[in-house]
């Protein structure tokens, strides 16, 4: 199996495709609906369980520029495919080319130790988390919205503005443990 890799294709003319990749596939295909509907830019949506990808399809899959890791916070299997699945991507995804997209929160308040792995690995990996509601049609056209402002940075559609400089802006940030004494 090999990497997945950014920048081993060409970018097509205002064309951005995104590659949802969630375990379950309970959102994955509503937020694909969604996306698709853009006018403005023609974009591509890729799905898939797990990575990697399989490799008879490598030639003909476009440039992949932005990749979201879907994670449904009421099943452990969803964070430990997520955390399998980084493996097989190059390191320059991680260069504002990968976010996390996390739902189910609200009914997972009681496990916060999933939250926690969450937030941690994208802060080790300096992606940013977003936060969606997959339980209603608004909530789902909002996350699509916030998607696309990310996959046309990542796929260079804005100009002056890059997946890095974004990145630097959206990345998750660990607060400090309450815990901890102060030396202020």
């Amino acid at each position: 199996m090999s990497l997945l890799n950014p920048f081993n294709k060409r970018p097509g003319l205002n064309t951005a495709t995104i590659l949802l990749v969630e375990n379950e596939e309970q959102f994955q295909q509503s937020l694909a609906n969604v996306l698709v509907e853009e006018t403005a830019v023609t974009v591509n949506v890729r799905l898939a369980k797990t990575l990697p990808l399989p490799m008879k399809n490598d030639e003909s899959r476009p440039r992949i520029d932005l990749v979201v890791f879907i994670i449904n916070l009421t099943l452990d299997k969803s964070v430990k495919s997520a955390k399998a699945s980084l493996k097989y991507l190059d390191p320059g995804y991680f260069l504002g080319k990968v976010c996390f997209m996390v739902t189910n929160a609200r009914q997972a308040l009681g496990c916060t130790g999933r939250l926690d792995a969450v937030r941690q690995l994208a802060v080790s990996l300096h992606c940013p988390v977003l936060f969606a509601e997959d339980q209603t049609p608004e909530g789902v056209t909002s996350s699509a919205r916030r998607l696309l402002t990310i996959l046309k940075v990542a796929s260079g559609l804005v100009p002056n503005t890059t997946a890095l400089y974004l990145s630097n802006l959206t990345r998750c940030a660990m607060p400090p443990d309450i815990d901890q004494p102060s030396f202020d």
